[in-house]
């Protein structure tokens, strides 16, 4: 995927860049993860945005590792069944729909940093992040299409409705469910499942996975910000 930096989201790079390698050396060493943020971002003096910004960004290098030997590209799951965390796909999207940075994060999975989960509600943005999701998927040739929801969430039910009628519209085989343990069902996928997220709990869990935002940005040649 192209990186490129610019605007705000190259300014913010330019601050993290130091702090990001000084916290990389450290997990290197074997050092905790957040005590290691914590005392980096204290000798930077670094906001909370940008604490969270590098704790979304950055992977400990053996796990980075493992979890790129499980990532399959959209060109490598044709003939496969998806089972897709909805919520984590469509925010993503959506963050990439209105102009939100997202971030290709040291383990090569693209994630947001706006922290909308709880928050979210369905918008014309999020019919468009359907539409995007749904396009993805058959045109990487899927076989079958399940897409989990948490029904905590609020409107889920309707988007549920949503995705159903454009799986439709498209001719995806599949379904769309809610589930009041959605991060546990995912866990627990079926190995025949590729499961489609960023979560890195739910990535570390199963055996295959994929990243449905970034087969977005590369589908439409657009690009995540890097911290290098």
């Amino acid at each position: 995927m192209q990186n490129t930096l610019k605007g705000a989201a190259s300014s913010i790079n330019d601050k993290l860049s130091s702090p990001a390698q000084d916290i990389r050396y450290l997990l290197e060493r074997g050092f905790p993860k957040t005590s290691s943020i914590r005392f980096v971002g204290d000798h930077y003096r670094l906001e909370k945005n940008e604490r969270h910004i590098l704790t979304r960004v950055i992977v400990p290098p053996k796990t980075a590792v493992a979890r790129n030997r499980k990532r399959l590209t959209y060109k490598e799951v044709a003939g496969k069944k998806i089972l897709a965390d909805g919520y984590n796909v469509l925010i993503a999207i959506e963050s990439m729909l209105s102009d939100h940075t997202l971030w290709l994060c040291d383990d090569g999975f693209v994630r947001d940093t706006r922290g909308v989960f709880r928050s979210h509600t369905n918008t014309d943005i999020t019919i468009e992040a359907v539409k995007q999701m749904c396009s993805i998927l058959s045109k990487s040739s899927v076989s079958y299409v399940k897409v989990l929801l948490d029904s905590q969430m609020s409107q889920s039910g309707e988007l549920a409705a949503l995705i159903r009628q454009e799986m439709a519209l498209l001719s995806l085989q599949g379904e769309v469910s809610t589930s009041e343990h959605a991060d546990f069902d995912l866990k627990h996928a079926d190995p025949e499942y590729v499961v489609a997220t960023a979560d890195g709990a739910i990535i570390d869990a199963v055996e295959k996975v994929t990243d449905l935002p970034q087969a977005v940005l590369e589908e439409k040649g657009s690009w995540a910000e890097m911290i290098i």
